[in-house]
């Protein structure tokens, strides 16, 4: 019988994933199911249920070219799989000690460059060693599209962008989106469709960020702007 790593390395390779990305990609999902059966990481319990979930986080592959922030980052989606697929310098924002114990874990074991942070999105991003200096950031499986802009525009620099990945909105939703990126300094630029309900959110940085954003912690989720 094949092993967990050898299931996810042939899935991989059979959705057109080549070399050594396949290989590590293979590497991070056994770390990720293994610490999963203690740690609730991920809702996938076998190579099987975790495959779309890597393969969707490759959907960003050619977005991101520089440093990356990702979000909520949980067990490290899409966030590792993109580090290891682009080289770029990753840093993981994850609230629960716990699985941020996993990601500083995996980072290591992978050969990474990046480092997980185990606070909250509102405060990172009012630290100034973060604040206007990644020129992408991520956040999967994150509350409503304006609350995800709320947390990821004022970590982005100047001419950086926000990478949502989504399913469908309803218009209501949409528009606080178009309507919110203004205030944090963007614009909604693009509306990418993939198969089924699936979609990219673009959004470019344009002008800096003002101060009162994000707002304090928990709010942006419990009153997304312009809802």
């Amino acid at each position: 019988m094949p092993t967990e790593d050898e299931t996810l390395h042939d899935a991989l390779t059979a959705a057109g994933v080549r070399g050594e990305v396949a290989v590590r990609l293979a590497a991070y999902g056994v770390l990720l199911l293994e610490a999963n059966r203690k740690v609730n990481l991920t809702g996938a319990k076998d190579a099987a249920g975790l495959l779309p979930h890597l393969l969707d986080a490759l959907t960003l592959v050619y977005d991101v070219t520089d440093s990356l922030v990702d979000v909520g980052s949980g067990g490290g989606l899409p966030g590792i799989p993109l580090a290891i697929a682009t080289g770029a310098r990753v840093v993981l924002i994850e609230p629960i000690a716990k699985k941020t114990a996993f990601l500083e874990r995996a980072l290591v074991a992978l050969g990474l460059d990046g480092e997980a942070i185990a606070e909250r999105a509102e405060i990172v991003a009012r630290d100034a060693r973060f604040r206007e200096r990644f020129a992408f950031a991520t956040a999967r499986a994150v509350s409503r599209a304006s609350t995800v802009a709320e947390l990821t525009v004022p970590l982005l620099r100047l001419g950086g962008r926000a990478l949502l990945q989504r399913t469908i909105m309803e218009p209501r939703e949409h528009q606080a989106l178009e309507d919110a990126a203004p205030m944090l300094g963007a614009t909604l630029i693009e509306e990418r469709e993939l198969d089924g309900d699936r979609r990219i959110l673009v959004l470019e940085k344009t002008r800096p960020t003002e101060q009162r954003f994000p707002r304090r912690n928990g709010v942006p989720e419990k009153r997304p702007l312009c809802l």
